[in-house]
């Protein structure tokens, strides 16, 4: 990914130009949409989009392998405590 500042347009500017987004999003150039100045949504190249989710999925099962040896509380046990708690 390219080092230069991301671009940063509103809804209305993006659906105007849109094929210029998706353009820089092939060129590796991410571009952010703002609603009413608020930070929204990204267009991100596909691939940058994919490796997330790998990412993601490997960070999960990472997780469940991590905690798998750990004990376990029923539902019951949890709301018992719980409710044990002084306010």
């Amino acid at each position: 990914m390219s080092e230069q500042p991301v671009q940063t347009v509103s809804i209305r500017e993006a659906r105007e130009h849109l094929a210029d987004v998706v353009d820089r999003a092939e060129r590796d150039e991410p571009t952010v949409i703002t609603r009413r100045g608020r930070e929204v949504a990204a267009v991100v190249p596909i691939e940058l989009l994919r490796e997330y989710r790998r990412w993601e999925e490997r960070e999960l099962l990472r997780l469940i392998e991590e905690r798998r040896d750990e004990p376990t509380y029923s539902l019951e046990e949890v709301m018992a405590e719980t409710l044990a708690r002084p306010e």
